[in-house]
This record gives C-alpha cells, sequence and structure tokens, in this order.
C-alpha cells in the first residue's frame, strides 16, 4: 500500500470549498486506486471518491456527485478532493486510502475493497457550519 499524507480540512460555512490533499513521497504507481473515505460522527465510514491511477476513472458517492472533484497532479504524487458547496452534512473526518488493484477493478469495486481496510490513521477534521 502507498503512504499518503493527508493535508487540508479545516471549519468552513455552508456552500464553502475546501480542497483536501493526499501527497506521497514518490509517484504513486499506475496500478493504485487512491480513495476519499469519510465517517460522521455516529455514523459508519462511507467511500465518498476516487480515482484510478491508471487510467483516471473516477467514482463518487451520489452524496457527493457534482459537488466534489477528485483529480491527481501530473506527477502522481498528489491526489486532491475539491469539496464545493459544502452541506452540514459533509462534517466528517476525512481519510485517504491507496491499494492496489488488478485490472480488472474498477474503481466503484475497488472502493469497496478498501472500506475494509483496518488501518486508517488520523484523518482530517472537516467542519461545514453556518
Amino acid at each position: 500500500r502507498s503512504s499518503c499524507r493527508r493535508l487540508g480540512g479545516g471549519l468552513v460555512q455552508i456552500g464553502g470549498s475546501l480542497r483536501l490533499s493526499c501527497a506521497a513521497s514518490e509517484p504513486i504507481g499506475d496500478d493504485y486506486v487512491i480513495g476519499w473515505f469519510r465517517q460522521a460522527p455516529g455514523k459508519e465510514r462511507e467511500g465518498i471518491s476516487g480515482i484510478n491511477m491508471f487510467d483516471g476513472k473516477t467514482y463518487y458517492a451520489d452524496s457527493v456527485r457534482g459537488r466534489f472533484t477528485v483529480s491527481s497532479d501530473y506527477t502522481k504524487k498528489a491526489v486532491y478532493l475539491q469539496m464545493n458547496s459544502l452541506k452540514p452534512e459533509d462534517t466528517a473526518v476525512y481519510y485517504c486510502t491507496t491499494d492496489r488493484f488488478s485490472s480488472l477493478f474498477t474503481t466503484a469495486e475497488a472502493m469497496r475493497v478498501m472500506l475494509s481496510h483496518k488501518d486508517w490513521g488520523e484523518g482530517t477534521l472537516v467542519t461545514v457550519s453556518s
């Protein structure tokens, strides 16, 4: 599993924007999928967005589609989650995780597999308030 350092997060008003970053110390291989997950208070962790580093195919949960955008930079050393039109229900601890997958996996399938990861680290808190 590739190691990424999470950056970003904080307090934002309803309707505002934030960008989360997942930075790696070396280029993330083409056989990796990067997933963004979140866990709101009292709720289970959910997968919200992911990107396949090989073909750039993305996944979005219904709750964030059209508002969030996942991307990687040209060096493939960072993956970003641009979050726009934030709502109070977006308040959660956000995590990124990675894993290697064969080309047989869709990005959505990879997200479901990564949801079973055990080591999530600290995450970064996003709070959306009025």
